[in-house]
């Protein structure tokens, strides 16, 4: 069955703000550094901390307006998680190295090395699983855990880069590395969700 002009219309424009977050990341990225050698220049923070919130945003309206306009698509289930994985490694590499700048940051640039390091190996990992439940017809969009991991992670993101370019009083460095302790354990938990959730397909592949 044919699709109308008007979801044809929908689920270009979903799809749009799916890919729609790969031009703000990077645009984020060059304002960092750029404020980071400038560090005068305090609107180039707040200018990439905005480009940020939009990247944020996209991953937030891409999923609801699909399910709200019935748009859909094994495409977009794929895509998205695709450009998560661009914003996590742009903008931690980034923020790990704003940190590694900074005289009394070290110890706090070490939390923020393993939980980069951490989040590239989980979706590496969830990529393998999906790929072995591709093999069996398995649902292999992102489940709740997913979710949750995705949900916690942009705005906390934003977060971090408020604190590491401005360090303002309201946010103490203890917070900010409470916020990554938890993202860590978040991180952790959603690989061990997704584990199991494969772990029977896992299995069947190789026996």
């Amino acid at each position: 069955m044919t699709m109308d002009s008007s979801t044809k219309t929908k689920r270009l424009f979903v799809n749009a703000l799916t890919f729609g977050r790969v031009p703000f990341v990077f645009l984020f990225m060059l304002l960092a550094i750029l404020h980071a050698y400038r560090p005068a220049q305090w609107w180039m923070a707040v200018a990439a901390t905005g480009a940020l919130i939009i990247a944020a945003l996209t991953d937030l309206y891409d999923g609801m307006l699909a399910r709200k306009w019935n748009v859909a698509s094994k495409f977009g289930a794929l895509a998205d998680p695709l450009m998560d994985k661009v914003f996590y490694l742009v903008v931690f590499p980034t923020l790990l190295w704003l940190l590694g700048r900074m005289p009394d940051e070290k110890i706090h640039a070490l939390v923020m090395l393993v939980f980069t390091v951490l989040y590239i190996l989980r979706d590496q990992w969830v990529t393998f699983l999906r790929s072995v439940g591709a093999m069996y017809n398995a649902d292999c969009r992102a489940n709740w855990m997913g979710k949750f991991r995705t949900a916690a992670t942009f705005p906390s993101a934003c977060v971090i880069y408020v604190y590491a370019s401005l360090q303002p009083w309201f946010l103490p460095q203890g917070l900010v590395l409470a916020i990554e302790c938890g993202l860590i354990i978040i991180n952790v938990w959603s690989m061990v969700v997704y584990t199991k959730q494969y772990l029977p397909y896992v299995r069947e592949s190789v026996k």
